[in-house]
């Protein structure tokens, strides 16, 4: 759906078709239109006024220089399977900022319903706080606490809202509709990495690096149309003169004229050095593609690794501390410990909390990202419960397609044993393997930035995202 709606589909489709286009006209006999001349001579105005009168008029078409004609051909060809697998790239990189979109939205929503759980015990403390200052058993400044812990809480919940309505806003921009594709169901961590081993095949199946490959062959037939393009292209035709001499009847004649430029560094310099200086950037695209492909290879399965520890800690840590939340907040009540102790053990608690949220979605987010990594953009249900539909992410490559329940389905155990692990740490997000400000990992050192930050290289027709990460704004800071 994101993909029937992403408007460079359709720009990369002109391209497409526009160089094949280019190819069906390199078929033609002649090296381009006809040309027609003529030309009309007297001497009624200027001259000797004798009656001297002449018409000329010729018509001849450029001729193919030796293989220039299937030179010619063989670049379009080459430009149009270039744009197509243009096509791919985008289509991949789509699929990404979808996950990035998806994975923000839940995220946002997992804020939600911890503020709101955080808000509830905060306030229960404070009314709690209130009954027993009335009482005379708290004082005034125990009250000032609890309301303020209250009121904070009342406000991360009004900003956790505000971020989940931006969070769904850009992905129905990207969708069209407000509904969230379901990435929680996939949990086969093993799988995922599993099709990341067979680097090779990972680079060779990448769309990035077949983009590149297929820039370098045209630019190695631009540079065989350069060699063959050697000179201008000599001209072949048939003119006629008729004409009117002083003293004689109307004479008609008819020839042929041939016109042949001879050959020269000035015509074929320029050509030859744009053809190599094609050649040598396609030759830096696909090595640096390739060079992409394997960091990214390396970062997904470190990633999935990382990401699964990260959860287990992260929901020990949050089972953990809120347990021990409430076994001090009983404790207050029975006068056994004073109130701060509470109000801080809950704050930690919601702390590990939103933690163990992230470290959740980082997980299933690494996973889907290293299997759009090996080539698969699945296809998400959405995660509302009155739709049911399916939705796709991008849609499924054509050369890979219905690994969706063989995926899932393998997830079972890993989600088992993800489960046995409980709770979350404050570090929940860096044993993840992700920054504050990624929410999917490092960019990748080696791509290249332009100025806006689009991590886009562009050489020629070539476009190559430097990397299809992209990173998200800091996270609201736990109070």
């Amino acid at each position: 759906m994101a993909w029937r709606l992403d408007p460079n589909r359709n720009e990369l489709t002109v391209n497409r078709r526009t160089a094949e286009s280019r190819a069906k006209a390199a078929g033609s006999w002649f090296a381009g239109g006809p040309i027609v001349s003529g030309s009309y001579f007297d001497d009624h105005f200027i001259g000797s006024n004798e009656g001297y009168t002449t018409y000329q008029g010729e018509v001849s078409v450029p001729l193919w220089l030796p293989g220039q004609g299937s030179a010619t051909r063989s670049v379009a060809q080459a430009e149009a399977e270039g744009a197509e697998k243009q096509a791919s790239v985008a289509h991949m990189a789509l699929a990404v900022r979808l996950l990035d979109a998806t994975a923000a939205a839940l995220l946002a929503q997992k804020r939600v319903a911890t503020t709101a759980a955080f808000h509830t015990a905060a306030s229960r403390i404070s009314a709690d706080v209130a009954h027993a200052a009335r009482l005379g058993e708290m004082t005034q400044a125990d009250q000032q606490m609890a309301d303020a812990t209250r009121d904070t809480a009342r406000t991360d919940y009004a900003m956790a809202q505000e971020e989940t309505q931006n969070a769904v806003s850009a992905l129905e921009a990207l969708l069209g509709t407000p509904e969230i594709p379901d990435i929680l169901a996939y949990t086969a961590t093993e799988s995922a990495a599993l099709r990341l081993a067979y680097t090779n095949a990972v680079e060779e199946n990448d769309p990035r690096v077949q983009a590149a490959t297929k820039e370098r062959d045209a630019a190695r037939a631009a540079m065989q149309l350069a060699r063959r393009s050697f000179m201008p292209n000599p001209e072949l035709g048939v003119g006629g003169i008729h004409e009117k001499q002083y003293g004689s009847p109307w004479d008609n004649r008819v020839g042929v004229n041939f016109t042949m430029p001879l050959p020269s560094a000035v015509h074929s310099a320029p050509l030859l050095a744009a053809a190599r200086n094609r050649q040598a950037a396609a030759d830096r695209q696909d090595i640096l593609a390739r060079r992409m492909v394997r960091q990214e290879v390396a970062q997904a399965r470190a990633r999935l690794q990382a990401t699964l520890a990260g959860l287990k800690s992260a929901r020990a840590a949050a089972l953990a501390l809120e347990n021990r939340a409430t076994l001090l907040e009983r404790s207050w009540r029975l006068k056994e410990t004073p109130l701060d102790d509470a109000i801080r053990a809950r704050q930690a608690a919601y702390t590990a909390a939103m933690a163990r949220d992230r470290a959740e979605i980082l997980w299933h987010a690494a996973i889907v990202r290293a299997l759009i990594a090996t080539g698969d953009l699945p296809g998400l249900a959405y995660a509302s419960p009155t739709q049911h539909h399916l939705s796709t992410i991008g849609g499924a490559m054509p050369q890979q397609a219905g690994w969706s329940a063989q995926t899932a389905g393998a997830g079972a155990g890993a989600g088992a044993g993800a489960g046995a692990g409980a709770g979350a740490g404050a570090g929940a997000g860096a044993g993840a393997g992700a920054g504050e400000n990624d929410l999917y990992g490092a960019e990748n050192a080696s791509g290249v930035t332009d100025a806006a930050g689009s991590a886009t290289q562009r050489n020629g027709g070539l476009r190559i995202p430097a990397s299809l990460d992209t990173p998200q704004p800091d996270d609201a800071a736990a109070p």
